[in-house]
């Protein structure tokens, strides 16, 4: 009996409620409202191992429906893995900032567990991303900027700790994706259209090691958007200034390490 009690009470206990594929579709609106639900409960606690599993769910029922996210769900999810994600990336930079000599070993094999399960959550996320989120996307819409813009920031996590050339043309490819659809179909001040210049030009600083496309682009999305400045509304005034002014921090950092070079 205890072990029925807690059964119902699991994450996956919600999950066994799926409705067949030929119920209604207010049965499978109704499902999915109650797992978006679930999944705001668990990031108020920080669970967010439930959000994935929770909006994963959400994504395959609306996919299957030909059904797009709606925006909170959209953010929901990012949360959700980028939390997850961040965990383990935060883990695995510790473990590659100890020098210990006298742990080496041990450290290298604690260190490729981490690296393991970090790379595993990030094809766990790409896959929903480019077989069920990205094909069903209207081109030019916000969506479909948001969510290459997604697999570029998980391409480029990968290309971190594994020197593999697939993993950062596929970064290079979504971003560039992202960005040219972005430049047409979004203002200058769109914090999403920010946030892809940003991460973008850290791709081609750290990753793709071009450091003057780096700062070529970080500067042409900064100058572009200061121009705007006077366009921005009140509901993302605070989400441009931020990322404009890490787009400006990046820059003023990267040239002064350029500085130090020519200076070398």
């Amino acid at each position: 009996m205890a072990a029925a009690e807690k059964q119902k009470v699991s994450a996956d206990f919600y999950l066994s409620g799926r409705p067949a594929a030929d119920e209604s579709p207010e049965k499978h609106a109704d499902f999915e409202a109650l797992l978006v639900g679930l999944a705001i409960l668990a990031e108020k606690a920080e669970r967010y191992d439930d959000m994935c599993k929770y909006l994963t769910e959400v994504v395959t029922s609306k996919h299957k429906r030909s059904v797009q996210l709606e925006e909170n769900e959209r953010n929901l999810l990012s949360v959700a893995f980028k939390n997850v994600v961040g965990g383990l990336r935060s883990s695995w930079r510790t473990f590659k900032g100890d020098a210990a000599p006298e742990s080496r070993e041990l450290l290298n094999k604690y260190t490729a567990i981490v690296e393991n399960e970090l790379e595993q959550k990030c094809l766990e996320v790409l896959k929903i991303l480019e077989d069920k989120l990205i094909p069903t996307c209207k081109t030019g819409d916000e969506s479909q900027v948001f969510f290459e813009k997604m697999c570029g920031d998980y391409y480029r996590y990968l290309a971190e700790f594994r020197d593999t050339e697939q993993y950062k043309q596929s970064a290079k490819k979504h971003y560039s994706s992202a960005y040219e659809a972005a430049k047409e179909h979004l203002p200058e001040t769109h914090p999403t259209r920010l946030g892809l210049a940003l991460n973008f030009s850290v791709c081609y600083y750290e990753i793709l090691k071009n450091h003057s496309e780096a700062c070529s682009l970080a500067k042409r999305a900064f100058d572009e958007a200061i121009q705007k400045l006077d366009t921005l509304n009140d509901a993302n005034y605070k989400d441009s200034t931020l990322i404009m002014q890490l787009l400006r921090d990046n820059l003023t950092l990267w040239t002064s390490e350029a500085d130090h070079e020519n200076e070398d």
